[in-house]
């Protein structure tokens, strides 16, 4: 994987400011991994090198608290978070799931669906008592140590791309800051991470309705508006 970042013309040409509403606190320099603690879970949000940046560790680590929260992950436990851009994710868009060009956002879960709870998915699931037995001797661990859910990597670039264009929010046709556009896809990748998808329609409504309630509880929230016809 290469951390070297291509910045997409349309950021500087359209005069788009990759300044944070919320400065980011002295701490690792940029391309190191800080891990914030918000009990039961600790954040390890990584950031690579070049990448714009527009919101602080703890504002992004602090919503996907709330994700993991309201989506019932067994703590404590950790999980991590990687700040990139369209090159990364488009190498692993293509070696992980088949697909051409770059992505805002992948999730690498550690654990299958079974292991968080149930919840509305399209289709009803059957639960094996043995891998369900199975799970939670996993996260039976010993005290002092985290069970790792799995990864969530993000385009800042994708992310500043999306806001800039009118084309932000769950369906692409909202209007908001390239910070709320990246709290949501880090909301979104971390239900992933917990079981929830969208490839029915009625698991998709769900996961939609889960990600505006997250996003409506975060302090400092900005509610998008609908984006306007050119």
């Amino acid at each position: 994987m290469n951390g070297d970042q291509v910045v997409d013309p349309r950021l500087t040409e359209a005069g788009v400011s990759v300044t944070s509403d919320c400065p980011e606190p002295a701490g690792p320099e940029r391309g190191a991994t800080a891990s914030v603690y918000l009990p039961p879970f600790r954040i390890d949000v990584a950031v690579r090198t070049g990448v714009p940046h527009v919101i602080s560790r703890h504002r992004l680590a602090a919503a996907v608290r709330v994700a993991l929260e309201v989506a019932g992950a067994p703590g404590p436990a950790s999980i991590g978070v990687v700040l990139s851009g369209d090159r990364e994710l488009a190498e692993l868009n293509t070696a992980h799931m088949g697909h051409s060009g770059p992505t805002d956002v992948l999730s690498f879960p550690f654990f299958p669906p079974e292991a968080f709870p149930a919840h509305e998915r399209g289709l009803p699931i059957s639960r094996d008592p043995g891998v369900a037995a199975a799970l939670k001797q996993a996260f039976a661990l010993p005290p002092g140590l985290r069970a790792h859910l799995g990864d969530v990597i993000l385009s800042v670039e994708r992310a500043i791309v999306q806001a800039a264009d009118g084309r932000g929010g769950q369906a692409g046709d909202l209007q908001w800051t390239s910070a709320e556009e990246l709290l949501l896809l880090a909301v979104h990748g971390t239900l992933h991470i917990c079981g929830w998808d969208h490839a029915e329609p009625v698991e998709e409504a769900a996961m939609r309705a889960m990600e505006r309630r997250i996003l409506d509880s975060l302090p400092g929230h900005e509610p998008a508006r609908e984006a306007t016809a050119p």
